[in-house]
């Protein structure tokens, strides 16, 4: 590795010297531009020769910027934690007494939600002791809100067994979603679509969505999926070992 030459240490103790007796922002002015031309061509090659030193900035200031972004998103979420965990009418599945809530934010059209259902499928079925909260959040059109509103037409419905079987076939969809679509998920689901299809545009799931949207916009979430582990907010996929390792650090932390 290649160090500064003499000369540059040079000017850098005097600059350094100089900072202590100079007014802020005139500790550039003690240089002269002979020695300020100097300094700055031994920094570029000392860079340039060297650079894993930059790799190196970039990943501290990338790490500084997710820490600061962490804090920022635990105080949304502390300061919208009643809407996240208890808004009184989003479905609660997995076990409603269970010590850990994952509250996730998903578009039933969304590739990576669907990618990531069945791994948070398995983590709440193996764990035992989660609560998960699904947030309807429809932002890629017209089968996406169809979706979200039959889903949550079905929730008022027929309750929270009957949403959860369509949920599961919904995120088990590979394609786009149509009313042909729909109408088949509902049949396979038990479900009537004439009667679920009823209550889509009722007051009340206009209502809900429009709860989650507000919410949503409040949290700065403008993506699917995203997830709430207890006080940290996880913004697009995770697979399943990540899951279980917040899982975990959650309740070391209890």
């Amino acid at each position: 590795m290649r160090f500064p030459s003499l000369p540059t240490l040079a000017v850098l103790a005097g600059l350094a010297a100089a900072s202590l007796a100079a007014p802020a922002g005139q500790a550039s002015e003690t240089l002269s531009e002979a020695d300020r031309a100097m300094l700055h061509a031994e920094i570029r090659a000392y860079l340039l020769e060297n650079p894993e030193i930059l790799r190196e900035m970039v990943a501290l200031l990338e790490e500084e910027g997710k820490a600061a972004s962490a804090e920022a998103d635990r105080d949304l979420v502390a300061a919208h934690a009643a809407a996240i965990f208890d808004d009184g009418f989003s479905y609660v599945g997995g076990n409603p007494e269970g010590s850990v809530t994952v509250v996730e934010f998903l578009d039933y059209q969304c590739g990576f939600c669907r990618r990531a259902h069945p791994e948070l499928t398995r983590l709440i079925a193996e764990d035992g002791d989660i609560r998960w909260i699904v947030k309807e959040m429809p932002i890629l059109g017209p089968g996406s809100e169809l979706a979200a509103r039959a889903a949550i037409a079905t929730l008022l419905a027929e309750g929270p067994e009957a949403y959860g079987t369509l949920h599961h076939r919904l995120m088990g969809l590979q394609g786009p979603i149509d009313d042909a679509v729909l109408d088949e998920e509902l049949t396979a689901a038990g479900l009537d679509p004439a009667a679920i299809r009823a209550g889509m545009e009722a007051e009340e799931v206009t209502r809900r969505l429009a709860g989650t949207r507000a919410l949503a916009e409040s949290l700065a979430v403008s993506g699917t999926p995203t997830f709430v582990f207890g006080d940290q907010m996880v913004r697009g996929y995770l697979p399943l070992d990540q899951m279980q390792t917040l899982v975990a650090a959650l309740r070391e932390s209890e």
